[in-house]
């Protein structure tokens, strides 16, 4: 899926996985018994999954809503990704 600024849009789906299969790397690497070469591998691929989650999470908070003042001093609740045509 793309955004309406022409960016790829995470899987949001693919965090809780992409987050355990992150923490079962971590165990297996913290039992201090595999080859390097496993290591090695394993390591790689975890910071290919840390890579995947902090984009996922990058996504996830440009889509929050951001509360701010309006002019007449009360909160307004408008997005933070504006579409091209209103972004100021």
């Amino acid at each position: 899926m793309v955004t309406s600024t022409g960016q790829a849009r995470p899987d949001f789906a693919r965090f809780e996985p992409a987050l355990e299969r992150l923490e079962a790397i971590v165990r297996e690497l913290e039992s201090g018994e595999l080859t390097l070469d496993r290591s090695l591998a394993l390591f790689e691929e975890a910071v290919a999954l840390a890579r995947e989650c902090a984009a996922i999470l990058d996504a996830a908070e440009r889509r929050i809503e951001l509360l701010t003042e309006g002019t007449d001093g009360d909160a307004v609740v408008r997005p933070l990704d504006l579409p091209d045509d209103e972004e100021a």
